[in-house]
């Protein structure tokens, strides 16, 4: 699970059910022992537990939704997300007896359509092995669905946590696997525009397990001879890059900064951006305001450093791409990889901040915290003409 997840996004829409968010009705068993529980190819909202004894009527509920052509091919298991525009549900396949996921989506409304155009635009062109693969399609007049790969392994820094080891080495191996499949997305002319842990998820439970890229919801797609260039503001606030907020035209190196914050948080279990106050955590983006304090950055190397800040650099010209990431010495050079164990301090971090979410959350509604398990942020869904205020506010304290 990741360390951020409300979305900017382009039109305004009614979030009061982002938050509705079901986890784990019936949880998946997949191979290997102590592996996380089920976790769907895509998210759409902040998790929330439900109540195994609800399992048969949440399942049953769900099924009755389902176009018939579906349930003719597909058994329906379990109801495992639910979001804005969509419901995702497990199913197995009858004939075949293999497990996916099918993301319906509500495309009644322009926003919902937007979305999911956008998510089979990508999904129809892609196939690489650390990109969650669309099986089939189903159509329909209110609803599509999209009958997915299920990746059981749950997300990167659950895998982290539950590791009693880390080390750059370690987070060189994971980097590879998300740079290969972003490197490929943008020799087609695909920029994601929503990279964070949340959207990387483990194949299956084992240790030699892949990372899938999921969530297209927000991406770009062009095609050779096309303006390379984007306007529309979109993204989640604490991995959005500087240009995206200052409204300018900005190209597929958005994804280049998001996968710096990517790595600064595998690399310290900390945000190199971050506040509550959305302001505030705009001006340190804009500003490029992030230090390498605190624990455990002195146990860091400074080719590790050095990559981070290539991609966290304010010029998109001089940011890193994906391509020239492969080749940077830190990821290319095992021998100045180092071995140290960092999983203390990254676990750590990671636990604290949930930890510190979760309570501001309880306090804010009145109610106890029943876990500290996400580590998602609790900011809420922000709306571009919201965006626009802040940093209308922003500039003119300039």
């Amino acid at each position: 699970m990741g360390c951020g997840y409300s979305k900017i996004v382009p039109d305004p829409f009614d979030g009061k059910k982002d938050a509705k968010y079901i986890q784990d009705v019936e949880p998946y068993k997949g191979k290997g022992k102590g592996g996380p529980g089920s976790k769907q190819a895509f998210h759409n909202g902040d998790e929330k537990g439900k109540q195994p004894n609800n399992n048969n009527k949440a399942t049953a509920k769900y099924r009755t939704k389902f176009d018939p052509r579906v349930v003719a091919k597909y058994d329906i298991k379990a109801l495992i997300g639910r979001g804005s525009f969509s419901q995702v549900v497990r199913v197995e396949h009858k004939g075949l007896r293999q497990p996916h996921a099918i993301k319906m989506v509500d495309v009644k409304h322009k926003e919902g359509r937007d979305v999911c155009d956008a998510e089979l635009r990508v999904l129809r062109r892609v196939r690489h092995e650390y990109i969650v693969q669309l099986i089939e399609v189903f159509e329909g007049p209110d609803k599509v669905y999209m009958v997915m790969q299920l990746a059981t392994g749950g997300e990167l820094f659950d895998r982290i946590i539950q590791r009693g080891s880390f080390s750059e080495r370690d987070a060189v191996k994971v980097l590879q696997m998300i740079l290969e499949a972003v490197r490929y997305l943008h020799s087609l002319g695909i920029t994601h525009r929503d990279l964070k842990p949340e959207n990387l998820l483990y194949y299956h439970p084992g240790n030699d397990s892949k990372l899938l890229l999921t969530d297209f919801g927000l991406a770009s797609t062009r095609r050779s001879g096309d303006d390379p260039t984007m306007t529309t503001t979109c993204g989640t606030p604490e991995y959005i890059a500087p240009e995206v907020l200052q409204r300018k035209p900005y190209t597929c190196s958005v994804d280049g900064w998001a996968l710096g914050v990517i790595t600064y948080i595998l690399l310290s279990g900390t945000m190199p951006f971050d506040d509550e106050n959305k302001g505030k955590l705009y001006r340190m983006i804009i500003r490029g305001d992030y230090t390498f304090n605190g624990d455990p950055w002195p146990q860091v190397s400074q080719a590790a450093k050095d990559f981070v800040t290539g991609f966290l650099t304010l010029n998109p010209e001089e940011r890193l791409s994906p391509a020239k990431a492969l080749k940077h010495q830190w990821v290319a050079n095992h021998s100045i990889q180092s071995n140290k164990n960092l999983h203390r301090s990254i676990s750590t971090n990671l636990l604290k901040r949930a930890s510190s979410r979760n309570s501001n959350k309880s306090a804010q509604s009145g109610r106890s915290s029943k876990s500290n398990r996400s580590l998602r942020s609790q900011h809420r869904k922000v709306k571009a003409k919201e965006l626009d205020e802040i940093l209308k506010k922003y500039n003119y304290y300039q």
